[in-house]
């Protein structure tokens, strides 16, 4: 028979659990939980819990990623001491209230798929029915106690009250049984570490660069890449024969976890890449519950490594991330407030909607019959447009119509061969595509303004990023969320379309360019006046909704006001966006460097320049070269242990 105790390594700080690892308490005030050490994946099972003193508790049965404050997310099944059932944090009237000296009984029908309690041998009615997604998932019994004391038996010990067909946990053959939180002998194949990045491409990006390292390594590390766009069952099967660092998306990862295909009970490391990009797409749950299914203490006495990159790292959300998951974690910060390289340049084109459309259309050189398609956030209002031409609906619309000519003109003007052009939503990236393509010839790979899109509903993604690589194509329009991981040498261009609404991505954004000393400029097209913008909060976000309210009306839609954000750029970076005017053209008078290549490398700088900058990200450095030491020799202590 099997040995099933509460797990060491799946518990919280102050769940504390005896040698026997069978009596249980926690004297904290806050709520305290741990799952069992072997799960059921099959079959009809049952184990009993005795309170043997006073306080809260709360015990049932639950995935390895749920919560371990059982019975507050969809992965848990709980019963309390009040007489209530727990499930998504719905608390409901249930059997009757117990205390101490009390035997409560928990079943489950894994073939049935339900589960139901017992009090003091009386057994209640049906509380739960497992719902069908998590029906492949093995369960495993779990408890929550506050300030409260218990003694588990699993079946080693004969039960104070037996329940004829169902059998005990410890008795669990291992075809029936979940992957043990404490060891088994299948972990060897799951992963010691988790990367997680905000997208596919980035993803990838991070695959390929271990892999390298892997060649220069005497032992095979295994490695794995957890993506969408990929066949899920062919990654199961990767999981199978066994991964030791898993790369992946949050979605993927997620969905192999809750399938049963990936187990995170060995994880040792997690690192969360981008994280600024991972909480921008909200992310912010998944990754709490993929947080919750890594065990945070080991059965060594050490903690779970974690670590969390991002350019932007004192952004409040990122703050915020770390406060909630990490343990007094180390900042290292290689770049300080955030700051504008030299390298890079930025200017302006203010869009005035004054303009005529036709003579815009003209100056820009293009055909009549060009126009470019908005985003129907006006379409409600076209009647006061009509009567009120200076109304602010009609002045949003004049500036969307008049922004793509502006986008012509700079074009022309900068002599733009190659730019990355980032769009504010993936409907005004497809948009702005289908305007340049129409606007420069029929065939995009001949056209004079060549160019894809790359978003999250473009299928090929790698397709697009290649094309524009190697020359294909001469404009990439992107999303934030799609662009990131995505390195282009020696791009010279990244044109802002519309303004992000946060500095820390507007430096994001033009970071793209002036890169490895290659001088780089950014362009930004601003809006003259607020312009009326879809914010989606409805469950279907973009996807067919036409509710053009504003937010406060209850509609998906804001007042977007680019001056105000440019304003909030220039004070953040602390120095002013130089505004382009009449043909567009650079001016020495624009740019203090006078006459450059953009794309280019630079002059080489000057010894006391390059001296002061390097004395300055010195002490940054030593620190990060001592903790990759302290990381890789952690790394290998563990796989000479255990590998």
């Amino acid at each position: 028979m099997p040995e099933v105790t509460m797990s060491l390594s799946d518990r919280d700080a102050t769940f504390a659990i005896a040698e026997d690892g069978l009596l249980c308490q926690s004297r904290s005030a806050d709520w305290a939980g741990a799952r069992a050490t072997q799960g059921i994946a099959k079959g009809k099972y049952y184990y009993e819990a005795t309170v043997t003193d006073e306080g809260l508790c709360r015990l049932g049965w639950s995935t390895i990623t749920a919560s371990r404050n059982l019975g507050t997310d969809k992965q848990g099944f709980g019963f309390g001491g009040t007489g209530k059932k727990a499930f998504g944090g719905q608390f409901e009237n249930y059997g009757l209230a117990f205390g101490v000296n009390d035997t409560i009984g928990c079943f489950i029908d894994m073939d049935a798929h339900q589960i139901f309690f017992s009090k003091n041998g009386s057994r209640f009615d049906k509380a739960f029915d497992i719902p069908t997604q998590l029906h492949r998932m093995p369960f495993y019994p779990a408890a929550v106690v506050k300030n409260a004391e218990m003694r588990f038996n699993f079946g080693a010990q004969p039960f104070k009250h037996p329940c004829p067909g169902f059998e005990a946990v410890a008795r669990c053959p291992r075809d029936q049984a979940g992957q043990s939180a404490a060891g088994s002998a299948n972990q060897k194949k799951s992963p010691s570490a988790l990367i997680l990045e905000p997208s596919r491409e980035l993803a990838t990006q991070i695959y390929d660069q271990l892999m390298l390292f892997k060649k220069y390594l005497e032992s095979d590390i295994r490695i794995g890449l957890f993506v969408g766009g990929v066949a899920a069952k062919d990654q199961m099967a990767e999981l199978r024969r066994g991964v030791d660092i898993a790369v992946g998306t949050p979605g993927r990862v997620d969905d192999l976890v809750t399938s049963g295909s990936l187990d995170l009970s060995r994880v040792r490391f997690l690192i969360l890449d981008e994280a600024d990009g991972l909480l921008a797409q909200g992310h912010r749950q998944l990754i709490q519950k993929i947080f919750n299914g890594v065990p945070k203490d080991l059965d060594n006495g050490r903690r779970l490594q974690m670590i969390v990159c991002s350019a932007t790292l004192h952004s409040n959300d990122v703050k915020a991330l770390a406060t909630d998951l990490m343990h007094f974690p180390t900042w290292i910060d290689l770049k300080g407030k955030d700051a504008v390289p030299d390298t890079v340049h930025q200017v302006c084109v203010k869009v005035n909607p004054a303009q005529d459309l036709a003579s815009a259309a003209k100056t820009a050189g293009c055909p009549e019959r060009v126009a470019m398609q908005t985003d129907g956030v006006h379409v409600r209002d076209a009647p006061n447009i009509r009567t009120h031409p200076e109304s602010p609906e009609a002045l949003s619309e004049k500036v969307k119509k008049l922004k793509p000519f502006y986008l012509l003109r700079v074009i022309e003007a900068l002599k733009m061969d190659q730019a990355i052009i980032f769009c504010r939503t993936k409907l005004d990236c497809d948009h702005v595509r289908d305007f340049l393509l129409a606007a420069g010839g029929s065939n995009a790979l001949v056209n004079a303004y060549s160019c894809v899109c790359l978003h999250s509903d473009v299928r090929d993604r790698d397709g697009a990023v290649k094309q524009f690589k190697n020359g294909e194509v001469r404009f990439l329009l992107c999303t934030d969320v799609a662009a990131r991981g995505i390195d282009v040498t020696g791009l010279p261009f990244v044109v802002n379309y519309t303004l992000p609404d946060t500095p820390e991505v507007y430096i994001h954004r033009i970071g793209r360019v002036g890169r490895a000393e290659r001088m780089g400029l950014a362009v930004s097209l601003i809006s003259d006046v607020p312009e009326k913008v879809w914010y989606h909060t409805c469950a279907n976000r973009d996807r067919g909704c036409t509710n053009s309210d504003l937010t406060e009306k209850g509609g998906c839609t804001i007042w977007y006001d680019e001056p105000a954000l440019l304003r909030g750029v220039q004070a953040h970076v602390g120095e002013n966006v130089a505004e382009l005017t009449g043909d567009f053209a650079l001016s020495t008078q624009t740019l203090a460097d006078g006459k450059i290549v953009y794309g280019e490398k630079r002059a080489a700088a000057g010894v006391d320049e390059y001296q002061a900058h390097t004395a300055q990200l010195a002490p940054s450095v030593v620190e990060l070269a001592q903790l990759e030491v302290d990381a890789q020799y952690s790394f290998w202590s563990l796989k000479s242990r255990q590998w």
